[in-house]
């Protein structure tokens, strides 16, 4: 018997059913350059990537995660970025293989990967394929040539269609991302867009509205007067657009900004965050959450790529910060992410915030119609959505 099979006492099907379900988030940061609207934590390619000391350094900091989760199952995987496919065929398969030896993955675990549309990436999609990735998530953003630019995007339209289709050919599930609510944007020319994106071979479409995030070059333009986003009430009329033309094409809205042709297309990872379930976060920037003790654990690594293989190598372990969240934190977290899915939040994971049915809050925001109460849960109408913010930033004002 091995010194590790000998120091830990294998839990019971009855101690994991106590747990939260458990999925693993990796992070690849770089990207051939930065786009103008992204916050995310990635960083222009500059030469050859370092991927065989990038891989071990991931393999190394889950193994340090490996006593937090041992011997629990691993219903998802998320490789995102970044733009993860830039790594090659053989670094993502020794990537995956490396996880497989370390971690007990589900037999039909989700294992997606992020990816954008540009020609040498869509080559791949084979061998990302036979490697274990069963769910792509592609970058499309738009198929208008004009909004490609302004998004600053390396892809045309024509480009994007190519890897949609070939990625509808190569994986059992497809999910496209497009963002909307660009300066002048016109419903009708957003309907259009929608439509052909929906007739690509996808189950899966992620409408995300431009959102100007500080620091990036879209707020410094929008700060010098080089552009305006739409006002909220155009926005409005383009989030309706979405629903209505994606509810037409068969695709559930059963997210904010995420629509599935049926349940079993929706993006199970995602769900996990949606749903304050548990998650291992591997690579610079990549936050975690673990149940231990019955209090929710929280981690963040180090964002730049060299400060992350260094700690990795110095320490063993990627994170930079670590804390145990308080009842009301956790509380705070599964309101601001329960909210944003149809299913809604259960009152009893808002206790610590002393929200139930028959609170002043809740009571006001159901009699405008923007929450409703169903069988325990707390869920944001369709209505409520809209302005999701103001009603999520009034009930946790309203709370504990």
């Amino acid at each position: 018997m091995s010194s590790r099979s000998s120091l830990i006492t294998p839990r019971s099907s009855l101690q994991f059913s106590a747990l939260p379900p458990l999925s693993l988030y990796i992070h690849v940061p770089w990207c051939v350059r930065k786009c103008p609207y992204c916050d995310f934590n990635s960083h222009e390619a500059r030469g050859t990537l370092p991927e065989g000391e990038y891989v071990a350094a991931l393999l190394a900091d889950l193994e340090s995660a490996l006593p937090q989760v041992w011997g629990r199952p691993v219903l998802t995987v998320f490789i995102g970025g970044g733009t993860p496919s830039l790594l090659s065929v053989p670094a993502l398969d020794a990537l995956l293989s490396g996880v497989r030896a370390r971690l007990p993955l589900a037999a039909d675990a989700e294992i997606t990967l992020e990816a954008n549309p540009g020609t040498v990436e869509a080559g791949k999609f084979a061998g990302f394929r036979a490697a274990g990735v069963n769910r792509l998530s592609l970058g499309l953003q738009s198929l208008d040539d004009a909004a490609l630019k302004f998004l600053g995007r390396n892809h045309d339209a024509a480009e994007g269609r190519r890897a949609a289709e070939a990625a509808a050919r190569a994986f059992p599930r497809l999910s496209v991302d497009l963002i909307y609510a660009l300066p002048d944007q016109a419903p009708d020319a957003w309907a259009a867009e929608l439509k052909a994106a929906a007739a690509l071979g996808a189950e899966h479409v992620s409408p995300y509205q431009l959102t100007i995030e500080a620091g990036t070059a879209f707020d410094r333009a929008v700060r010098r007067g080089l552009f305006a986003p739409p006002g909220d009430e155009a926005g409005a009329d383009l989030y309706d657009t979405t629903q209505a033309v994606l509810e037409a094409a068969g695709f559930h809205a059963y997210e904010v900004s995420n629509h599935a042709k049926g349940e079993a297309a929706r993006s199970r990872h995602n769900l996990v965050y949606w749903k304050g379930w548990d998650y291992v976060g591997a690579g610079p920037g990549a936050h975690g959450r673990i149940t231990l003790a019955g209090a929710r654990d929280a981690t963040e690594a180090a964002d730049r790529p060299a400060d992350y293989i260094r700690r990795v190598g110095e320490t063993g372990v990627g994170f930079a910060s670590r804390e145990t969240l308080t009842p009301v934190e956790a509380a705070e977290e599964r309101l601001l992410s329960g909210l944003r899915i149809a299913d809604g939040v259960p009152f009893a994971d808002l206790a610590a915030l002393r929200l139930e049915p028959g609170h002043p809050a809740v009571q006001g925001l159901a009699g405008l119609g923007l929450v409703a109460v169903d069988a325990g849960r707390l869920k944001a109408t369709p209505a409520g959505r809209r302005v999701l913010d103001r009603v999520t930033a009034e009930l946790i004002l309203s709370g504990a």
